[in-house]
């Protein structure tokens, strides 16, 4: 019904996390709805590889709680699909089957198994490289059967963490790209990291901007740019103007963090 709150797919509440003495990130309150693209920026080592692995169910915050489309996160979610940036292939499987080897441990039939995988390799541009391994592809075709092997398996969450940051630029360009085409089409809530301004307005619907250690949310800012988008959104006077907002408050921060590590 119309009026009614909807529950949040992602929910931290005063999330605190501490290795030993060290306090990583520090009373963290922050709502993703659904369909939303979030991406987070902000200095090395200001807890965002750490949000990630808590809402995934790798790590459990030390204060505070998160809640996974209105249930407690409580140990490795499967509704979360993880993408890292080393590409975490398995690399005695084809493409195939490590697209659908998710499919496989839910117990699906080889012949759905494998029309699902295709589609996800049409979807990522990789057919003609269903029977092919990790080893023979290059490291931008890794990334697009990691994504794809993510998508394959439905999760009602996507995390990425920095997972184009080990790529050249012009394969970054277009996986980029290839990523806000999927997002345009399925709409599926994402958490992205990086360190990259452009990536983050590119991409996201949303961008988080994290202090320094111990992190915590210092910007919560609405990206307007309007869909769909390619790269030639960043000649808009838009994006020149969110870049500028974004990277003054990054730059402080960074600038902190290097001040407090001296």
């Amino acid at each position: 019904m119309e009026g009614l709150n909807q529950i949040p797919v992602i929910q931290f509440t005063n999330v605190s996390k501490s290795y030993g003495p060290m306090l990583a990130l520090n009373d963290v309150t922050l709502t993703v709805d659904e369909g939303e693209f979030v991406v987070i920026v902000g200095a090395s080592g200001c807890g965002k590889s750490t949000m990630l692995n808590m809402i995934a169910g790798f790590d459990e915050p030390t204060k505070g709680r998160i809640q996974i489309q209105g249930k407690e996160n409580t140990g490795v979610n499967p509704q979360c699909g993880m993408v890292f940036q080393q590409y975490a292939l398995f690399p005695w499987m084809s493409v195939e089957d490590n697209i659908a080897f998710g499919l496989k441990m839910k117990g699906e039939g080889r012949a759905q198994r494998r029309a699902r995988a295709q589609e996800y390799v049409d979807m990522v541009g990789l057919r003609g490289f269903e029977k092919s391994y990790p080893k023979a592809l290059s490291g931008g075709m890794r990334q697009r059967v990691a994504i794809a092997r993510v998508l394959a398996n439905n999760p009602g969450v996507m995390l990425f963490d920095e997972p184009f940051a080990a790529l050249d630029a012009m394969t970054r360009q277009v996986l980029q790209e290839q990523l806000v085409r999927i997002y345009e089409q399925q709409r599926k809530t994402i958490l992205f990291i990086t360190h990259s301004i452009d990536e983050a307005l590119l991409l996201s619907s949303r961008i988080i901007v994290m202090s320094a250690r111990p992190g915590r949310i210092v910007q919560d800012i609405p990206n307007d740019l309007p869909y769909p988008r390619n790269a030639d959104v960043q000649l808009s006077d838009r994006f020149v103007e969110l870049k500028r907002h974004i990277w003054d408050s990054v730059q402080a921060e960074v600038v902190r963090s290097i001040e407090i590590a001296a």
